[in-house]
């Protein structure tokens, strides 16, 4: 369906505002907008879970089927029996109008008075609402269960994760309830599961890319849209379809004489799909803005929390509530339009609805009039309309309805079609007794930007080689080569005259740690962050290090010692020693190359320096690169690596590359001197 729209001039249309939204929620997914045919490869693409679960499913189906089968064939009956044989007191024998499998019963009550024919009837009806409910307009006749919840994405989601539905009460509602319950947490784990796997297994680059807020909002949020695809594609059509059979068949072979009413319910069939489908594209467009405008509230709330200090410090409070008040109503707003669409269809259909219910009830309040029919008659037709109608209004939504969440299973979809960091070679690597070697190493990143040009570099086995140079000089990309956290775009990056892309990723980042400038704890007790790269590590292993990294003495003082939870009092630590736990994270690890990206930026001197000798011996047995800036870092390197725009500019000891005069490396220390 087209979609008009008359702005002022200046004034961004819909599409431009959505276009924006998209590109502030995610830079990664900007192809958001898709046909009817991609949206039903989505949807193919989600029932593939089925495969898991089919058990699990068939079951659930055939209870379901049960559920709706009893009231569909039994409930209209009884009531027509009251009204013409107990309120009417019309003999049994005279009875007509009933489907085959009522007739029974009427033959065994033949003889009953009116009372013991009402008697009779409340025994079945007490027995049918002990096992699948009341099934009355006043009664609760379903089991079911859900959270409270508002009018955004997010809590509606919520309860399509842990919610169970029933359409019978009593035992067999209860049952199914459970069955239900357990499966829709099943199968909504299982895709939370495969796309938090992706996202730990994308490249260090592409994460650089992907706001936090938005991949912990499409796993939270988006991945509760295959419980809907999962159930209603299959469920509705053959539930829909077979509830209205039987609704037929069963009012036929009572009411051979009156096919109209079954005619008038078919005719909802396609006036409802005509009525909804030219909505089809706007709810997709509108789902996908909804949730795009929630990613970005996810967004700046993960942001504002992660930057509360800067914030805090810079006054920027006020600033900061204008911009979540901002994103918070954009993403009401953009669900709101979700559901304008939903009351636009509604209305539609109930036109539609009304004209129709109104031809059914001058067409079997005449066949009453003339007494064609009973009044008990009345109230089955009527019964039995209600029921073909139910399926026809459910199977014509289901289009509808399925495109708001293909519009997040289109977002997960995405996030786990980026390309994973690519396991390039086959061979294991062998235990590293050498070291690294570069030759002609150029690496160029995605954007065109040249970040290494011409790189020959050989680091060994006992050094430590520091990385050097101006800020942009290229030193944490040429770090990045080693454990292939970047690719060379030219050139041989070898360890033990092995090429990296050669290797598979396992064996290579088992024997290479990188520890990252920006420290990374988990909320867990410190000796269990010391040792998560070698979980079975013992307390006197995790103790040794941390003596290495300069952090048993501060540990020891605390309350709990190592057993303190750093999600309670991570703030308490201060930056440094937060890294020194990163540091001794990094040596527990007792691999063959460790390297660390700026170690001693947050230390005080003497820490540093400690620091500094512990390293020469950890790197008795193996290779440790070092990026620093700091002269009291870098000068006690066995080999020091000048960067400067990408190039090696010089190479060698801290006395050899003093001695060279107007070298690149001695004006640098130059500069740091000068300044301190």
């Amino acid at each position: 369906m087209a979609e008009i729209s008359i702005d002022a001039p200046g004034k961004k249309n819909l599409r431009q505002q959505e276009a924006e939204l998209d590109a502030r929620a995610s830079l990664l997914d900007q192809s958001t907008d898709i046909d009817t045919r991609e949206s039903i490869r989505i949807i193919g693409r989600g029932m593939k879970l089925l495969r898991y679960f089919w058990g699990r499913f068939t079951i659930k189906y055939i209870m379901m089927w049960g559920a709706l089968a009893a009231p569909v064939m039994l409930l209209p009956w009884p009531v027509k029996i009251i009204i013409d044989h107990v309120v009417l007191d019309k003999p049994l024998e005279e009875a007509k109008n009933y489907p085959v499998f009522i007739r029974p019963l009427i033959e065994y009550m033949y003889g009953y008075t009116p009372w013991e024919i009402l008697v009779t009837l409340v025994g079945i009806a007490v027995f049918m609402v002990i096992t699948i409910g009341a099934f009355a307009p006043e009664s609760n006749d379903t089991v079911e269960a859900g959270m409270e919840e508002g009018h955004d994405v997010a809590t509606k989601t919520d309860n399509k994760v842990h919610g169970g539905h029933s359409f019978a009460g009593g035992i067999w509602g209860y049952f199914e309830f459970l069955l239900n319950m357990r499966l829709t947490q099943s199968v909504n784990h299982t895709l939370r599961a495969q796309l938090f796997e992706k996202i730990k297994s994308l490249p260090v680059t592409t994460l650089e890319d992907q706001r936090i807020g938005d991949a912990v909002y499409r796993v939270m949020y988006d991945t509760p849209s295959i419980n809907y695809i999962f159930y209603e594609v299959i469920n509705r059509p053959l539930m829909s379809t077979t509830v209205f059979l039987m609704a037929m068949f069963t009012m036929l072979s009572a009411y051979p004489n009156a096919p109209e009413v079954v005619w008038f319910a078919f005719a909802l069939f396609p006036v409802y799909f005509v009525l909804t489908l030219p909505f089809s594209r706007i709810m997709r467009r509108r789902g996908q803005a909804s949730r795009a405008a929630g990613t970005i509230t996810t967004s700046t709330i993960e942001e504002g929390m992660d930057n509360v200090l800067a914030v805090q410090s810079l006054g920027g409070n006020k600033q900061e509530s204008e911009r979540f008040d901002a994103d918070s109503g954009d993403s009401f707003t953009r669900y709101r339009h979700v559901v304008l669409v939903y009351i636009v269809i509604g209305q539609l259909m109930g036109l539609a609805h009304t004209l129709i219910i109104t031809a059914v009830f001058f067409f079997i309040s005449s066949k009453v009039i003339t007494g064609e029919m009973t009044p008990g008659d009345y109230g089955a037709l009527f019964f039995y309309f209600a029921w073909m109608r139910g399926p026809a209004t459910s199977f014509s939504r289901l289009w509808i309805e399925l495109q708001e969440n293909v519009a997040g299973m289109r977002r997960v979809f995405a996030l786990m079609d980026l390309p994973s960091e690519e396991d390039m070679g086959s061979r294991e690597l062998p235990y590293i007794q050498r070291g690294v070697s570069m030759r002609g190493v150029g690496l160029v990143y995605p954007d065109g930007r040249r970040a290494l040009t011409e790189i020959n570099l050989e680091a060994n086995v006992g050094q430590i080689v520091a990385l050097v140079g101006p800020t942009g000089a290229g030193k944490t990309s040429l770090a990045y080569l080693i454990p292939r956290f970047r690719v060379a775009s030219e050139g041989e990056v070898l360890i033990d005259d092995v090429d990296v892309n050669d290797v598979t990723m396992s064996s290579l980042r088992s024997q290479v740690t990188y520890v990252f400038q920006e420290t990374q704890l988990f909320s867990d007790s410190i000796f269990d962050n010391i040792r998560f790269g070698k979980p079975e590590a013992t307390l006197e292993e995790v103790q040794k290090v941390a003596r290495i990294a300069g952090a048993h003495d501060f540990v020891s003082k605390l309350p709990d010692g190592y057993d303190t939870k750093l999600g309670t009092t991570s703030s308490k630590l201060s930056v440094g020693q937060k890294q020194r736990i990163a540091i001794a994270r990094g040596l527990l690890r007792d691999s063959r190359i460790l390297i660390l990206d700026e170690p001693t930026s947050a230390l005080d001197p003497e820490t540093e320096e400690f620091l500094v000798s512990s390293l020469h011996e950890a790197a008795r047995d193996r290779l440790v690169i070092i990026i620093a800036h700091r002269l009291s870092t870098i000068s006690h390197a066995d080999k020091i690596v000048f960067l400067e725009e990408g190039h090696i500019m010089e190479q060698g000891s801290h006395r050899e590359l003093m001695a060279r005069e107007g070298g690149h490396y001695r004006n640098f220390v130059n500069l740091q001197t000068r300044s301190g």
